[in-house]
């Protein structure tokens, strides 16, 4: 069975949370979770909430079988950019773009 979470509107760009992904894809879920905690990125911490959420539907579910989950999917896409401006020389204005993704990770258990 396929268990799957997402963290929507994550506030962080899809670049640097496609960085941390790549490392858990494929993984025992166990493994995922270890790599995560030792990964000193920032989106680490997103993605090892994502993936501790479909642990836990995974866990809900009584046909699950916990010892053999591995991560089958994990993607992140682009949210929308949160537009702001900030003032610069000379009179003018500069834009920041406060990017946003959604993370998603979908779990197997090969069975």
């Amino acid at each position: 069975m396929e268990f799957r979470a997402s963290h929507r509107y994550a506030p962080i760009s899809a670049r640097k949370a496609r960085l941390v992904v790549d490392l858990i894809r494929g993984k025992h879920v166990n493994d995922a979770l270890h790599i995560l905690r030792a990964t000193p990125k920032r989106a680490a911490y997103m993605v090892d909430k994502v993936l501790r959420s479909a642990l836990a539907n995974a866990d809900q579910s009584l046909e699950a079988d916990m010892e053999s989950l591995h991560v089958k999917q994990a993607w992140v896409d682009e949210g929308p950019t949160r537009k702001k401006y900030r003032a610069a020389a000379r009179g003018r204005t500069k834009p920041i773009r406060g990017r946003t993704s959604h993370i998603n990770v979908v779990l197997d258990d090969n069975q």
